[in-house]
């Protein structure tokens, strides 16, 4: 019977034999009921008490052993039935996230087909920057996905009209010649898109490694934070020539 759930011949005569009587029996009386080697009973009962199927107790220096209740085996077979295909959904999402390596894609039709797909199965956080004409095209995915309920961070540079709550405008001066195109897109914190342009052709880096995730993640709230205080101190900053022949050097 118990054969169908993992357990051995000999374990599963040890148990049907025990289940078949009310009465305790030594293992002398098990080894005439089940059938099972005098040689090989005391190992089948021993583990038949520790995979819990089987209750042992000793009376007048006697060790007697008893079977769990059948009501109770359904119960425990059935709770770790569960447990077992809990840790193998767990091992299938663990594998799914395995692929740490960083992918190249080229060609700007694959690059923004790849982000908008990212976009649309992001479930938790988006963070994305581009330049304004690509940002248009990302914002009617952008606005759903914070309207429902994912959080949203954006920055675009160049001016952009939307309802996203937590975007910040980069305006380049007309001295910021260097400053080239790109595309950045981290999700859940999981899988990040970076693509800029050389040699006028776009290209892009994807992948799920963590150490290049978080140093993505640092560099948008780089660019957020240098937007920011540039908005807001742009007057200063203007008339403080080293610092800005500095920012003037950054290409992204």
């Amino acid at each position: 019977m118990l054969q169908k759930f993992g357990f051995s011949q000999y374990e599963s005569k040890v148990y049907e034999s025990l289940a078949a009587t009310m009465q305790p029996m030594d293992a002398s009386m098990i080894v005439k009921q089940s059938g099972v080697p005098k040689a090989k009973i005391y190992e089948v009962i021993s583990r038949m008490v520790e995979k819990g199927m089987v209750l042992e107790s000793i009376s007048e220096k006697k060790k007697l052993y008893t079977a769990l209740a059948l009501p109770l085996v359904i119960e425990k077979l059935t709770a770790e039935f569960q447990s077992d295909i809990q840790e193998l959904e767990q091992l299938r999402l663990q594998k799914e996230i395995v692929d740490d390596r960083v992918w190249s894609l080229k060609a700007d039709a694959s690059i923004e087909a790849q982000i908008r797909q990212l976009l649309q199965e992001a479930k938790a956080s988006i963070r994305y920057s581009s330049w304004k004409d690509d940002f248009q095209k990302c914002l009617p995915i952008l606005e759903e996905k914070e309207r429902a309920g994912i959080q949203v961070e954006a920055l675009a540079v160049g001016e952009v009209l939307c309802s996203l709550k937590n975007l910040v405008i980069m305006e380049p001066s007309e001295e910021h010649v260097s400053l080239e195109r790109f595309r950045l897109l981290i999700v859940d914190d999981a899988e990040v898109v970076f693509a800029g342009v050389e040699q006028n052709a776009w290209q892009a880096i994807k992948t799920r490694s963590q150490p290049f995730v978080r140093v993505f993640t640092d560099y948008f709230y780089h660019d957020m934070l240098l937007s920011k205080i540039t908005n807001r101190y742009k007057d200063i900053l203007m008339n403080d020539k080293e610092i800005m022949n500095q920012l003037l050097q950054l290409r992204y």
